[in-house]
């Protein structure tokens, strides 16, 4: 009986902490960060290449496509050292682990998530060739002070 109630107890805390938290997180407004994918000189290159981030904090990574041939924006690593609130792409939301996102010609999709774990990440287009022309770039997760 005295097990049940502890049991209890210690699940209840941990409802209440999920719930007193988890807003936190939904409710802070992102800051944006943009990101070429290419561009309309056809260069195989990310504007810019350098991301930089900061753990706890959330971002809405806008990712642009100006060229005219799709890409892909691939950080596994960096996918799973962040937490995903949703992608928007067009008339769709997506929720749930995000490992690389393709963006085809003219459009525009946005990452909304926040960073969970420091590190140092590699970036690339994932399509053959493009990687090799250039098309890398790094991603730093930095501990909030």
């Amino acid at each position: 009986m005295k097990l049940i109630k502890q049991l209890k107890l210690i699940l209840i805390t941990l409802f209440l902490s999920l719930i007193l938290t988890t807003p936190v997180l939904a409710k802070e407004i992102p800051t944006e960060v943009k990101i070429s994918l290419g561009n309309t000189a056809g260069e195989l290159k990310f504007f810019p290449d350098k991301l930089e981030f900061v753990t706890g904090k959330s971002y809405k990574l806008i990712l642009d496509n100006p060229s005219n041939q799709k890409h892909y924006f691939t950080a596994k690593d960096f996918a799973d050292a962040i937490w995903t609130r949703k992608v928007d792409a067009g008339n769709v939301e997506i929720k749930g682990a995000i490992r690389e996102l393709e963006i085809r010609p003219g459009a525009i999709a946005q990452w909304v998530f926040t960073p969970m774990k420091p590190g140092n990440y590699d970036l690339s287009c994932s399509i053959p060739g493009h990687k090799e022309a250039g098309m890398i770039g790094k991603i730093a997760i930095l501990s909030a002070q």
